[in-house]
């Protein structure tokens, strides 16, 4: 018995040294890695990130230009977005191809805009918003309140908040949905000029007020109305869509302009662009922001930290694009009759979805895991 013990022994320690050697020897295809850094060398090989410098070689010793490391950086970052995904949880890697497979739910007449909240999706329409479910997309509540909606909408403190024009009090006005809460109509928190679009940047809200060519901040508080402050800076135009990049808050405004505030309102920098820009709604991925020029039928890459414009994206099926979202790892255009994604890290193209004619697929976000697509044209809410 003790000899039969023996001999599967001797075959592992056998089998093992082996197995050793072959590591030693040789790394994945690369023949030219030392043990100490092939784990490191082998997984960048198994996720693309790198190829070598033959089929055979790595080249350990050789140096790294910057265009070089510039892949290395672009296809890691890529790696780790798609990693840290809710997608990536959830096994849902698969893209949508056609308009076929689009997960539609009819919603009503004239669905404008939608945000998630991190359980639901909330769809704007002139004079109500409709609560859905993520997971199955029921339509779970409907919210009244103000006469007319203008399809600004953000989620934050664990509420909603729209903004509208009061009929009762003939003002434009700040509007909370609270989900927690069973009677379904919005109350009015705070007003100020005709506003085209909200942001929160942790602590406040701001608007954009459009032809105003100004800024609103208001600042939540135990009492209503909240208090708001409208700034006005100098030689600011028409503003139009916000995004916060984690520090500041920035506008799209006439002029061709992108412009960064500081926390009081004031400007800290422009970004006026080369050429005539109609700028749309832009979305920010954690390093560069994303702003569908529809004049131009282009998307300008932005870098946050200086305002550099990385590049201009276009494609032949981008036609007139209007709004930008993120979902950790991709980036989606709404454009007419259709989207375009790219991906976030190395900004290349995955493709286009037509949505159908006429089908108006505008005021997109996502939920991490889909985007949620209003389509104003045939009254449908889509799942991408």
């Amino acid at each position: 018995m003790k000899t039969l013990r023996i001999l599967p022994l001797a075959l592992a320690a056998l089998m093992a040294g082996g197995a050793t050697r072959i590591v030693q020897d040789q790394c994945g295809p690369f023949t030219d890695v030392t043990p100490g850094f092939c784990p490191y060398i082998l997984e960048l090989y198994d996720l693309g990130i790198t190829v070598g410098t033959s089929a055979t070689t790595f080249s350990p010793d050789d140096p790294l230009t910057r265009g070089q490391g510039a892949v290395f950086i672009a296809k890691g970052l890529n790696q780790s977005l798609a990693r840290s995904s809710r997608r990536a949880a959830l096994g849902q890697w698969w893209t949508t191809k056609t308009q076929n497979a689009l997960g539609s739910t009819t919603v009503g007449a004239n669905p404008v805009s939608t945000v998630a909240d991190g359980a639901d999706i909330w769809v704007t329409f002139s004079d109500h918003v409709l609560r859905v479910r993520a997971s199955d997309a029921r339509i779970l509540e409907t919210w009244t309140g103000p006469a007319q909606l203008n399809g600004a909408i953000v989620a934050a403190m664990g509420q909603v908040f729209v903004t509208g024009y009061s009929a009762s009090g003939n003002h434009w006005a700040l509007f909370r949905i609270d989900p927690s809460q069973s009677v379904t109509t919005m109350t009015e928190v705070a007003t100020f000029p005709s506003p085209i679009s909200i942001a929160f940047d942790g602590a406040r809200f701001w608007t954009a007020n459009g032809d105003v060519r100004s800024i609103s901040i208001t600042t939540p508080g135990p009492t209503l109305p909240w208090s708001t402050t409208t700034v006005n800076p100098t030689d600011l135009g028409e503003t139009f869509y916000l995004a916060f990049d984690g520090n500041h808050m920035w506008v799209t405004a006439t002029n061709e302009q992108f412009v960064e505030f500081d926390e009081a309102g004031d400007i800290l920098r422009s970004v006026t662009f080369d050429f005539g820009s109609n700028l749309g709604k832009p979305t920010f991925d954690g390093a560069n922001f994303w702003i569908p020029d529809f004049g131009h039928n282009a998307v300008l890459v932005v870098r946050a930290s200086d305002g550099t414009v990385l590049t201009t994206l276009t494609a032949p099926e981008m036609v007139t694009p209007i709004i930008a979202a993120f979902d950790g790892t991709r980036v989606l255009i709404s454009c007419t009759d259709g989207v375009f994604l790219w991906n976030a890290a190395d900004l290349s193209p995955i493709g286009f979805t037509p949505t159908g004619a006429a089908s108006s697929p505008y005021g997109s976000s996502s939920d991490g895991i889909n985007f949620w697509i209003p389509l104003e044209g045939i009254d449908q809410l889509v799942r991408f």
